[in-house]
């Protein structure tokens, strides 16, 4: 029972008055018998006391039984069962990835989608309770995952990212501008959107000024990634003549004013992965500022102990008022 609080502790302090009862009892108690002294008969002895004689206190030490139990009803003694989640003081998180053509470029391992899909896997894995959304963008922009803590079935979709899935192009800002969608009916305290391309805005019928726009309006915060060494990289086609898939240096293109920007706009931050580890250490940077500014609050789901103390109360009360109406014969 070393475990055991109460809801209500400062109504234990009714304790206290416990002993004036006692002694107010015992001095009306000692009055009756004075009135009740006779003259002395000298050495004659007394009669000896009666069974209801000696049980007189009982009723009165019955009461102040029952009400001690029933005060440490009232203050409501409980017991830990283990703790679960409460709430958290809200982080809702969209994932805007781009999966148009060159995301498939190999100067990543195996390639930029990849890396990109593996990493963002990693991310989703070290936040089992914030709600993570996810949205796709190449020519236009897609929800493929609403926000969910069902983590399972966001990384199945992550899984099944094809690239020539939506049309060409590169749509930042409907990549953006969508993920913005998903996030402004969010309550949550904390809103936040990973945006990560590897290219130039060349497409889609918002731009990306108007949808930083929207992301600030919203007061969502954006941390913008862009993927891609600098200089060239092997990229693949499919040659025509033979149809086989071969690889050409095409020099990388990331509008990078653009993307820190965004980030300065919203106040998240801006980064650039020319590799695997880098990109590794981004995703890590971005869970270590958002754990930052969350405050997870948790309880203990605890045992109610009152109900035997309630029902000990009542029965000594019932045998209280029994003892004085059949056995003593007093007055109710």
């Amino acid at each position: 029972m070393s475990d055991v609080s109460f809801a209500h502790p400062w109504l234990l302090l009714l304790l206290l008055l416990l002993p004036f009862i006692w002694i107010h009892y015992k001095k009306v108690e000692d009055k009756i018998v004075r009135k009740l002294r006779v003259p002395s008969i000298g050495h004659s002895s007394l009669p000896p006391k009666s069974g209801r004689v000696k049980l007189r206190l009982l009723p009165v030490v019955l009461r102040i039984l029952a009400l001690v139990i029933l005060i440490v009803a009232l203050a409501r003694p409980q017991q830990p069962l283990g703790s679960s989640p409460l709430s958290i003081d809200g982080i809702d998180i969209m994932l805007s990835l781009d999966i148009s053509e060159s995301m498939l470029a190999q100067d990543f391992k195996p390639d930029r989608l990849q890396a990109a899909i593996k990493e963002a896997k990693s991310f989703i894995d070290k936040r089992p309770n914030d709600r993570i959304g996810l949205v796709i963008f190449a020519g236009e922009s897609f929800t493929q995952c609403p926000l969910t803590t069902d983590h399972r079935i966001l990384n199945v979709f992550l899984d099944n990212i094809q690239v020539n899935y939506l049309e060409s192009g590169t749509a930042i800002g409907m990549g953006l501008a969508t993920a913005v969608h998903r996030l402004k009916d969010s309550e949550a305290k904390s809103k936040v959107i990973v945006l990560m391309t590897d290219g130039v805005n060349n497409t889609g019928y918002i731009d990306p000024q108007t949808a930083m726009k929207m992301a600030v309006s919203e007061s969502i915060r954006v941390y913008t990634v862009g993927i891609g060494k600098s200089g060239s990289a092997p990229f693949p086609y499919t040659d025509p003549f033979s149809g086989r898939t071969v690889y050409k240096e095409m020099e990388v293109q990331i509008d990078e004013e653009l993307l820190q920007n965004i980030a300065d706009e919203t106040q998240g931050e801006c980064f650039r992965a020319q590799n695997n580890q880098e990109l590794k250490d981004i995703y890590q940077s971005i869970d270590r500022l958002e754990k930052s500014k969350i405050k997870v609050s948790a309880y203990t789901p605890k045992k109610e102990l009152y109900f035997p103390f309630i029902l000990i109360g009542l029965l000594l009360l019932m045998l209280e008022w029994m003892v004085k109406a059949f056995y003593l014969k007093q007055d109710i």
